[in-house]
């Protein structure tokens, strides 16, 4: 059995996560602020063996009634609003760059990435495009460090329908996917709608990757393709709720594209129709990688993308994770399911590393 692992985390909110007043560089059980109790701190990714992550530039896009209020949140289509919400994320991201705690992430396909480790590689991974006030922004993102895009989060984003929409891209989106492109910019499907995910996959051949998805045939009941109502296959409003799983048809093209999706920690995407504090268990979450894989045809389209307590705590993760230094036990599952070491390694660091062009001697 493989112990300890190097692993790469796809999807953590920290920066979020200490606008909520979280001591980052804490134990969790010593850190403050929401989402109690606490899974994720700098500190505590040390100690699991996490060395390089996806971070994000969270921001919520809020309406007169909603009860979400913080730094993170701008009223709805409020460009101006959105970019200092988002700028305010990135200049953390920078500080702790500069103060030596991070190390920033070139990329996809830049070249000399160093082979040790220092501190946490971390990319910055921008969840909805809103903070781009246009696609003439891009540039300037990219050059601070943006290296992954999700263009909208649930709700309508001026680029994109999220998954708590019918709605697809806006014409903002459809002119900022040739810039991404040309700029080496991944595109993120987690949180769009069918509509926007079926669009940008014919708008683009680039890799996709889903940073923290998991299985729309598990969270289904076994519904694992995409409906023939709606129009164009798209889900009628009745099963929203399911756009935020991946159905089998968009797990195959991101595979065939070279992408990787992310397993999601959250319990609520994990199994579906728990109990109010019920907790699924390791093994519920690992059918969801298997379910990839099975679709993938391989074991190199999946790595672990947890989205660890971002606006959750630790009793929303599976029954035995309750901070990254208990992700071994997802290796552990894995090894008794016949897992050759290989693929476990590839599965908590080899497959997103090979993705983004890391090469390290750990």
């Amino acid at each position: 059995m493989l112990s300890s692992p190097a692993w790469f985390d796809a999807h953590l909110d920290l920066a979020y996560l200490a606008e909520c007043g979280r001591d980052m560089h804490a134990d969790p059980a010593d850190a403050r602020g929401r989402h109690q109790p606490a899974a994720v701190t700098l500190a505590s990714l040390v100690e699991g063996r996490v060395r390089a992550v996806l971070a994000t530039i969270f921001t919520q896009a809020v309406t007169e009634g909603d009860d979400e209020t913080g730094a993170h949140t701008y009223a709805l289509g409020d460009a101006e609003a959105a970019h200092t919400a988002g700028h305010r994320q990135l200049k953390l991201y920078h500080a702790w760059r500069d103060a030596g705690i991070i190390e920033l992430m070139p990329r996809r396909g830049a070249v000399g990435q160093a082979s040790s480790l220092p501190s946490l590689l971390t990319g910055i991974l921008m969840e909805c495009a809103d903070p781009i006030r246009s696609p003439d922004d891009l540039d300037w993102w990219a050059e601070q460090g943006v290296v992954a895009i999700g263009m909208a989060w649930w709700h309508q984003s001026r680029y994109a329908g999220g998954n708590g929409v019918e709605t697809g891209l806006t014409d903002l989106g459809r002119e900022l996917i040739p810039r991404m492109d040309a700029l080496g910019i991944v595109h993120d499907a987690s949180h769009l709608s069918d509509a926007s995910l079926s669009e940008l996959f014919e708008r683009t051949d680039a890799p996709v990757v889903a940073t923290h998805s998991n299985s729309r045939a598990i969270m289904s009941g076994g519904a694992g393709t995409l409906p023939a109502s709606g129009g164009g296959g798209i889900l009628p409003a009745s099963d929203l709720a399911l756009q935020r799983h991946i159905p089998d048809e968009f797990i195959a093209e991101i595979a065939r594209r070279g992408g990787i999706i992310g397993l999601n920690l959250y319990r609520r995407f994990i199994k579906p129709d728990l109990g109010a504090t019920e907790r699924p268990t390791i093994d519920d979450a690992i059918a969801h990688v298997e379910h990839v894989c099975e679709i993938a045809g391989h074991r190199h389209a999946v790595g672990l993308g947890s989205d660890m307590d971002g606006g959750l705590t630790a009793n929303d993760l599976p029954d035995g994770i309750d901070r990254p230094a208990d992700l071994v036990r997802l290796a552990d599952a894995l090894s008794a399911r016949g897992w050759s070491d290989d693929d476990v390694r590839d599965f908590a660091w080899g497959n997103w590393a090979r993705f983004w062009g890391i090469v390290t001697s750990d």
